[in-house]
């Protein structure tokens, strides 16, 4: 075996010998064998903190740094507080040298830094486990930012995917809280985020699509990618002056009224999830910057969610219901997004559980209110009863999670809930709109091209049979088959106790008249009919019993 994959195991043992037996790991699985004691032991005191949890992770490496950023959306795995830390979980990297920047930009793009660019800044903006970004001047005057990826990154990380797929394999097969969890999934997410954050060509048309879907708010800022000076593992794109949320002071809070701003934001957002089904999926507050003239710069497109037109539209339900605190509603909304097993689902539990979560988030106020939290807690409600929801609802709570945070910064009394159901019905519109497009009613007259064609044939076919008295409709509600047996079987039944009544009954009779042959002092052909009377009243009592599917259900 390999040294290098040698050490990564010893790491990784290292970190779970540490948690296997910890306060943490227990209050999560006691939380699945016990669910009312989950309040309790979730809130409770641990030995290991969050802020060591998370510094245990950074020890790790990339690979587990963005594991701890995917955990922090699953309120199913992990208690509160080490969510808030994992949320705020940053990558603390040394920096790449200009020599390995200028060796990368050169393969990449075929140019050297100091032909392709007026200035270039040698000292990085920002460094990343990833990769980190450089300040430079077109030869036209154009400010932009240039992104390197870190080399050999790719490697390093599906290295430590490879390890924690193949324990995941493992938990999965001997662990029942591993198969609940679905660890597999999660390795599975995990690398499918990776893929794309490493791949910066799939940033650039990121950039352009955000870019041209929300053109209509000018509050917002997409910076647009330079396609002569990017490639899979550079990304050129215009540079942004801005600061980020978490860093303004409390004197520019006071000064500005970011209301108009902040509708504009959760307004865009809307619009990305139920209208283009193209979100960002990674606003948190260090993606957002704040410009000088009170505008948004929207940053960091390697990770965007996409949804389907069809959970669109059940997205669309949750967050109305959402808007409106009904529960049932919401319930409806989410059943229609999951997978579950009607034998052993408890549907009734979920139901009262979502009600009871929406009684209990009782103020609207953002500071308080977090629509993301709320989502990202129905997902484990749904869980813990044996619902599977659409991976994409995890997505949507870390949208919404992020949204609460950036709104509750700059206007902490903003009614989200509020907001979105006046957001809402201009996005019903819009995505009606967008919907009977051109290209779209061309596409839905193609699917249906084939049935327009074949109609006529068909409906000479049904004439004709009508004509001749060949027409049959065949209705398979009922199974005529397992009816007929069943009541056949009924009437048997009854016969067949009326019998047996007349044989005792008979039999009875018979032993009150006087016989030369005589058992126990009875007539022998009496006491006979008796016999077999009672034979058949045990034989039919047993099929009843043992044998009708019914009576044996009922057990």
């Amino acid at each position: 075996m390999d040294l290098g994959n040698l050490e990564k195991y010893r790491k990784f043992f290292a970190f779970i010998l540490k948690y296997y037996n910890s306060d943490l790991l227990k209050s999560t699985t006691s939380s699945v064998l016990n669910p009312e004691q989950e309040e309790a032991d979730l809130t409770g005191d641990f030995e290991d903190k969050p802020e060591e949890l998370v510094a245990d992770l950074k020890k790790m490496g990339p690979t587990y740094i963005k594991l701890g950023q995917l955990l922090s959306t699953r309120p199913d795995l992990l208690p509160e507080p080490f969510l808030n830390a994992l949320a705020d979980l940053q990558d603390d990297v040394e920096t790449i040298s200009f020599d390995e920047v200028e060796k990368i930009f050169e393969q990449e793009i075929g140019v050297r830094i100091n032909k392709a660019f007026l200035d270039f800044d040698k000292i990085p903006l920002a460094s990343a486990s990833i990769g980190q970004v450089h300040k430079a001047v077109l030869h036209s005057g154009r400010v932009v930012a240039v992104k390197i990826q870190r080399p050999g990154v790719r490697k390093d990380f599906f290295d430590d995917l490879d390890t924690l797929k193949e324990m995941a394999a493992c938990a999965v097969k001997h662990s029942k809280e591993a198969r609940k969890y679905a660890l597999e999934e999660l390795v599975e997410e995990l690398r499918y985020i990776l893929l794309n954050e490493l791949d910066y060509t799939k940033e650039f048309y990121n950039l352009k699509t955000l870019k041209e879907n929300l053109n209509r708010y000018h509050k917002l800022i997409i910076p647009a990618p330079v396609a002569e000076y990017s490639s899979p593992k550079v990304l050129t794109m215009d540079f942004v002056e801005g600061k980020k949320i978490t860093s303004l002071g409390n004197l520019r809070k006071m000064e500005s009224d970011f209301t108009p701003l902040v509708d504009e934001f959760v307004e865009a957002y809307m619009q990305q999830i139920i209208v283009d089904g193209f979100a960002h999926a990674d606003p948190h507050p260090g993606n957002i910057h704040l410009t000088a003239d009170n505008r948004f710069a929207i940053m960091d497109l390697g990770m965007v969610a996409k949804f389907s037109p069809t959970l669109t539209e059940k997205i669309m339900m949750l967050l109305v219901a959402m808007s409106k605190r009904d529960g049932d509603a919401m319930t409806d909304a989410l059943l229609e997004m999951g997978e579950y097993d009607q034998n052993t689902a408890n549907l009734e539990e979920f139901r009262k559980n979502i009600n009871r979560l929406v009684l209990e988030s009782n103020s609207t106020a953002a500071a308080e209110m977090q629509s993301g939290r709320v989502v990202l807690q129905m997902n484990k409600i749904a869980t813990d009863q044996g619902i599977k929801l659409a991976v994409e609802l995890n997505i949507l709570g870390k949208i919404l999670l992020n949204l609460d945070q950036i709104v509750a910064v700059l206007t902490p009394e903003y009614d989200l809930q509020q907001a979105i159901r006046r957001f809402m019905e201009e996005m019903v519109n819009r995505k009606m709109k967008r919907d009977l497009r051109p290209e779209n009613a061309y596409g839905f007259l193609l699917e249906n091209k084939k049935l327009l064609e074949n109609l006529p044939s068909r409906l000479n076919k049904i004439t004709e049979k009508l004509a001749n008295s060949e027409f049959e409709l065949k209705i398979h509600a009922l199974d005529e088959k397992r009816l007929t047996d069943g009541f056949q079987k009924v009437a048997n039944r009854i016969t067949s106790g009326l019998i047996i009544a007349a044989m005792i009954i008979g039999a009875a009779i018979l032993m009150r008249i006087p016989s030369t042959y005589s058992i126990l002092g009875y007539g022998i052909l009496p006491f006979i009919f008796f016999l077999i009377a009672i034979g058949l009243g045990l034989y039919l009592v047993y099929n009843i019993m043992f044998k009708d599917e019914n009576f044996k259900n009922k057990k």
